[in-house]
């Protein structure tokens, strides 16, 4: 926002400040799950993450006010906050498994994941509203507080970590071995083919999603936003029914089950017709549903996964899943726009509702249903 309305930022500027966030995890994704695993504690690499962040955040308001600031000066902080980013994420993985009991695991994934849903809805209006009154460069001061306050939380967790680090070899070994493990587990592998798959066509309809409401569905642009909100609102409704769920019938059952209603918002949307209050009324209760499912799908995902790695390679079978996910995210998107030019808009809904009902396939082809010849630990 900043690059928009103090730089004059050209539309090529913006997407080259768009592209440096996700730069860094093209670049470093891999290597860093193989830096995770090599560390015997990571609470230190997390702090020292968001004070880098913070640090680097600040000096956009001090460039502004020396009038220094300008687009060059962004992306050198973008590329810097994201490559912290990418460090952080890294070790968090098996941060959590560290001081995290077993049994609560599930929990624990459910809080972040339902934190993430109301950030992710509640996190741009927050935005627009402090740039209102401080202006962009000083709006950047919340950021650099929200960077600083999660050290500082860090730093007051007291449970011991006890990690094993991996035999250190070279780099590129380290990596290698994160990706054979994360395609030749066959829980692992159906993980990461159903998140690749789903995250492929969900960015593909968020590409086309605003137009399809406004030019197809003529749905008012504030009710979009309350729209949004609701996903957010059943995300954490999805949270609190995930942790309870998981402990009367396992992670599998959970994660099985929502993979089978994902695509049902998209599907509603793609063949939603008739008058304004019919199309509200059904996009308001399948946005709720959804946010829901999303977050019990990714709960379970991560509660399995830490459970099925090995403790030595939490770190780069994260990393590989991050890196395969944030590759996808932006083919997705132009295949998305693309493919609207050439078919139009609601089959594009329609083809994305149905590429994200193919992760079914990896998921109860998996050792994760029942009675497969595998057995898997519920």
């Amino acid at each position: 926002m900043t690059a928009v309305t103090l730089l004059t930022a050209s539309p090529s500027q913006m997407g080259i400040l768009t592209a440096a966030a996700s730069v860094p995890v093209l670049l470093f994704g891999l290597q860093s799950g193989a830096i995770a695993d090599r560390l015997t504690r990571h609470r230190p690499l997390m702090i020292a993450c968001e004070l880098v962040s913070c640090a680097a955040a600040v000096t956009i308001p001090i460039a502004w006010l020396l009038g220094i600031l300008n687009v060059v000066w962004l992306v050198a902080v973008a590329l810097v906050i994201g490559t912290a980013g990418v460090l952080f994420k890294a070790a968090n993985f098996p941060h959590l498994a560290a001081v995290v009991d077993p049994s609560q695991r599930t929990e624990a994934m459910a809080g972040f994941h339902a934190s993430y849903s109301v950030a992710s809805v509640s996190g741009p209006g927050l935005a627009g509203l402090l740039v209102q009154l401080l202006t962009a460069p000083l709006a950047v001061l919340a950021e650099a507080f929200a960077f600083l306050t999660s050290a500082l939380l860090l730093r007051t967790i007291r449970t011991p970590e006890h990690n094993t680090p991996s035999a250190s070899r070279s780099m590129w070994r380290d990596v290698v071995e994160g990706l054979k493990t994360s395609v030749t587990h066959p829980v692992l592998r159906a993980l990461l083919g159903a998140g690749v798959t789903i995250n492929f066509f969900a960015m593909a309809y968020t590409a086309v999603y605003m137009l399809y409401m406004l030019n197809t569905l003529d749905i008012p642009k504030a009710l979009i936003g309350a729209l949004i909100a609701l996903s957010g609102a059943g995300g954490l409704l999805g949270a609190w029914l995930t942790a309870r769920l998981s402990k009367r019938y396992g992670e599998n059952r959970v994660l099985l089950i929502s993979v089978i209603f994902f695509p049902i918002e998209i599907l509603a949307v793609g063949l939603l017709t008739g008058p304004l209050w019919w199309k509200l009324s059904l996009l308001a209760l399948t946005s709720t549903i959804t946010g829901g499912i999303v977050v019990a799908f990714a709960t379970c995902m991560g509660a399995i996964t830490l459970r099925e790695t090995p403790p030595e390679l939490r770190g780069r079978v994260n990393a590989t899943t991050t890196f395969a996910v944030q590759g996808v995210l932006a083919l997705g998107g132009l295949a998305g726009g693309f493919l609207a030019e050439l078919v139009g808009l609601r089959p594009v809904i329609l083809i994305c509702a149905a590429g994200i009902a193919l992760s079914t396939i990896w998921i109860w082809t998996s050792p994760l249903r029942p009675h497969h010849r595998r057995t898997v630990n519920t």
